[in-house]
């Protein structure tokens, strides 16, 4: 969930703005009806709407909204922005829109439910021959030497000032991502392009390629570096590669993906990394696998290095945890649970929030020494569930 601090920071950054501006102003015409998915404290649907568009929806799911909702007002925009507080595949417009404009990727565009919403746009609310703002990304990824990127990661796991044995975290940590801002001089191989999103045709929210990256220069390479160039609308292009002209690199956010390896491994000049991507959206987030071999340029049949990574690994789950998940295991409901079902059935009911937080304050009086705490817990599940 976005600060609106964070949205400050994305609105500061001239380089990102300023390419999605000129790009609102190319598609937007006195006729358009455009819609800012994600529009968050409403940067896009106000442009849009002082560059004369007919009509906007923004459509935010958190309470920046409100934000959003209160610029427009103080500078003359509320009739012609209707602001709708849902997720963008929950909510049905009145009319097609011209233009959809959204930015709800994350520092990799699989990131969340971003393509499958992206997807259910175009199906349902984008009008035939409409335009996405933005139209593509391209992922490409290369080796890096990162020691300080690397140590920021794992040094507490395996270099702490108490000697204590902490490879239990250090066995989680490698299996995670991280960001960082990288420099072309810690580029130990070319960028190079491994997926390509085009959203106008995109249906897979699933990833998997293999790159082939020849090494450069010697070096130390400490895993894998991944980013992407985004088309936002004809020429108008952005780029967090370390080696992008400062006029299409944003300037504060979008830094690059860190993918570590288990351990440092030092390379030379015509060694040979291959490499396999996959990420695959199970729920409301990715499983990213990231597979290398390193070969010795040498020697063909000579390997370096062999790492099978994953995020999966990646989490704490405890035996407890993952008997809860069992196919098989046969829940019953928890005094929590208990509660829960009370106030969802209340709901159904029809009752009011504070009929059911006196109910549930008098049922459940142990988990609630105070009437303010239950009216919390279920104003709480009926902003969720309501």
């Amino acid at each position: 969930m976005y600060s609106i601090a964070d949205y400050g920071a994305m609105i500061a950054d001239r380089v990102r703005t300023g390419a999605f501006v000129r790009s609102l102003r190319q598609a937007v015409t006195p006729q358009s009806v455009v819609a800012d998915i994600g529009t968050g404290t409403g940067i896009f649907a106000i442009i849009a709407s002082r560059f004369g568009a007919r009509r906007v929806y923004a459509i935010e799911p958190s309470d920046a909204i409100q934000v959003a909702r209160e610029i427009a007002a103080a500078n003359g925009l509320s009739d012609r922005i209707e602001f709708i507080q849902a997720m963008s595949t929950d909510i049905e417009l009145p009319e097609r829109a011209d233009v959809i404009v959204s930015d709800i990727g994350g520092t990799l565009p699989w990131f969340q439910r971003h393509i499958p919403a992206i997807v259910d746009a175009r199906e349902r609310l984008l009008a035939p021959g409409g335009t996405l703002i933005p139209e593509q990304d391209i992922a490409w990824i290369a080796v890096g030497d990162v020691p300080h990127v690397y140590k920021r990661q794992t040094a507490p796991w395996r270099d702490n000032e108490f000697g204590l044995d902490m490879e239990a975290a250090h066995r989680l940590v490698v299996n995670t991502f991280t960001r960082g801002r990288i420099t072309p001089e810690e580029l130990l191989t070319k960028p190079l392009r491994w997926a390509t999103l085009d959203y106008a045709t995109v249906t897979d929210a699933n990833v998997r390629a293999t790159v082939r990256a020849p090494v450069a220069r010697r070096g130390t390479g400490y895993g894998l570096i991944a980013g992407f160039d985004r088309t936002i609308l004809d020429s108008e292009r952005l780029s967090n590669a370390p080696d992008a002209d400062s006029s299409v690199k944003p300037q504060s956010i979008y830094g690059t993906v860190f993918f570590p390896w288990p351990s440092p491994v030092v390379l030379e000049e015509g060694d040979v990394v291959d490499l396999e991507l996959d990420a695959r959206l199970i729920g409301d987030d990715y499983i990213w696998t990231w597979k290398t071999m390193v070969n010795d340029h040498q020697s063909s049949k000579a390997v370096k290095a062999s790492f099978s990574q994953s995020t999966f690994f990646g989490a704490p789950l405890s035996p407890a945890r993952l008997h809860k998940r069992a196919a098989s295991y046969v829940p019953a409901l928890s005094p929590r649970g208990e509660m829960a079902r009370v106030v969802l059935d209340s709901m159904s009911r029809g009752w009011a929030v504070g009929e059911i937080a006196s109910r549930v304050s008098a049922e459940f009086s142990s988990l609630f020494p105070r009437p303010e705490d239950a009216l919390a817990y279920v104003a709480d599940l009926s902003q969720e569930f309501g």
